[in-house]
């Protein structure tokens, strides 16, 4: 029962379980004889087992993801030497649901207490997503940058190759890089403007425009698409997606050669749109070999996670057709 006094030792010892329950600290002891794991109600409901269970390492152990499964348990076992705190992090799978764990506790079998070690399970799911989230912006941003300075490069050279003089080419380079600028600008998400959308044929042709007059001849991009909106957050994926392709065409496909051309043609049907790029009078095509680069995965995720869709290549000898297949419906998010 609650003391009134709140000095009373006991009416403190009751604070500060309160204060345990606020931080959401879940206690646990591991009896190394026996090899049983008394844990309190909160460490039970995060590992999703019912309360009062008796509760050995091994159950603990057949809830750890596999991939974390071996480390975890080379990691206690090895804290029994240690001397002081120790703190290891990893994750478990309850109903499907993957969850992380940071275990605390201190080491050293000096420290046992009538042959019990002691030590608390703290959640940390938030912080290690918020952390795999930095991880994927800082590699996405890093990724973006360089194709970015890829692209300004390659701009540069073919402006160089196509102009007579200093002056003639800051202009048309100018224009190029302007272009850029705006297809930026169209699909960069407004903070508070939910309604803010482009059409899809706008879209398009804007991030293809820089690289419309790089060739022998003008009209070598062509788009041709059903008319519909687009929302902001599909368009930004959008714009991921065929600013890659574009940068990966201008590297080493049709776009890198004066006679290549590029066609962006589509179709819907009800809700399905399909989109498809074809380059032809590039250089040879060979399908890629050994593992997957960072801009690929960027358009399978943006594609598949984004946008919900599906992306196939087709590496033929004349030049890589891309379809794209997409719901129609969710490009207006």
């Amino acid at each position: 029962m609650p003391f009134k006094d709140p000095d009373h030792p006991l009416a403190q010892v009751d604070n500060l379980r309160r204060a345990i329950e606020a931080a959401g600290v879940a206690l646990w002891s591991w009896n190394v004889t026996d090899d049983r794991f008394a844990m309190d109600e909160r460490a039970f409901s995060l590992w999703g087992l019912d309360y009062g269970l008796e509760v050995k390492f091994e159950d603990l152990s057949a809830r750890i993801h596999p991939a974390d499964r071996d480390r975890v348990r080379d990691a206690f076992t090895a804290t029994r030497g240690i001397v002081g705190a120790y703190e290891i992090d990893f994750r478990i799978v309850v109903r499907e649901e993957i969850r992380w764990i940071s275990a605390r506790g201190l080491g050293d079998d000096t420290a046992l207490h009538n042959g019990q070690t002691f030590g608390i399970f703290l959640d940390v799911t938030g912080r290690k997503q918020a952390e795999e989230g930095n991880e994927l912006l800082a590699g996405e941003m890093s990724h973006r940058v360089k194709n970015l300075l890829a692209i300004a490069t390659a701009l540069t050279n073919m402006s160089s190759n196509s102009t007579a003089n200093a002056k003639e080419m800051a202009v048309i380079l100018t224009g190029r890089l302007a272009a850029l600028g705006r297809a930026h600008d169209l699909v960069r998400p407004i903070p508070g403007d939910q309604g803010h959308s482009a059409l899809l044929g706008d879209l398009l042709s804007i991030l293809l425009s820089p690289y419309e007059d790089l060739g022998a001849f003008s009209g070598r991009i062509r788009v041709a698409v059903p008319r519909m909106g687009v929302g902001e957050g599909s368009a930004t994926s959008l714009a991921l997606v065929f600013h890659e392709l574009a940068t990966n065409s201008l590297k080493y496909g049709a776009l890198s050669a004066e006679a290549g051309t590029l066609d962006l043609s589509g179709n819907s049907n009800g809700d399905d749109l399909e989109l498809v790029w074809t380059e032809r009078g590039g250089p040879k095509v060979t399908p890629p070999s050994g593992a997957i680069g960072y801009g690929s995965k960027l358009v399978n995720r943006s594609v598949s996670g984004q946008l919900g869709g599906t992306i196939a290549y087709d590496w033929s000898a004349d030049g890589v057709i891309i379809t794209i297949k997409l719901d129609g419906s969710r490009l207006a998010r």
